[in-house]
């Protein structure tokens, strides 16, 4: 019987730290809505994108792509600000190596938005340009 109790208690415990987790995800998101202004704009893009998607009733395998580009995008920006702040928070005072490293993680995000920009211009160019000329 005291197995079964000990066992339901560690299920409990591994539950509520899943949920703390969650919790901690949650804030890190809220972080970046509130924080990060390229964020931001990244998101509200995305959700204009997603409009255009039903709007031209794209297909599932677009609709695949077109999910996991926004979330490249959206986690290539996430990641940037992880490594700003953690290169900030390393060395706060202004070296050639913590420029570089925020330089090239800034650049890991306009490769990602270049490749978006590249899926939009394929997936929605040629109905945009069928709708403009009717």
């Amino acid at each position: 019987m005291s197995k079964g109790r000990f066992t339901a208690a560690v299920f409990f415990v591994w539950l509520r730290r899943r949920a703390m987790s969650f919790v901690c995800a949650g804030r890190g998101l809220a972080l970046l809505c509130l924080s990060q202004p390229n964020f931001r704009i990244h998101l509200a893009a995305s959700i204009c994108t997603i409009a255009l998607g039903w709007l031209f009733w794209i297909s599932v395998i677009e609709w695949l792509i077109l999910v996991l580009t926004i979330a490249l995008v959206l986690t290539t920006e996430a990641l940037n600000t992880v490594l700003e702040k953690t290169v900030d928070l390393c060395r706060p005072d202004r070296h050639p190596a913590a420029r570089d490293a925020k330089d090239l993680s800034a650049a890991a995000v306009l490769i990602a938005c270049t490749g978006a920009l590249i899926v939009g211009i394929v997936l929605f160019g040629p109905r945009v340009a069928r709708l403009l000329t009717g």
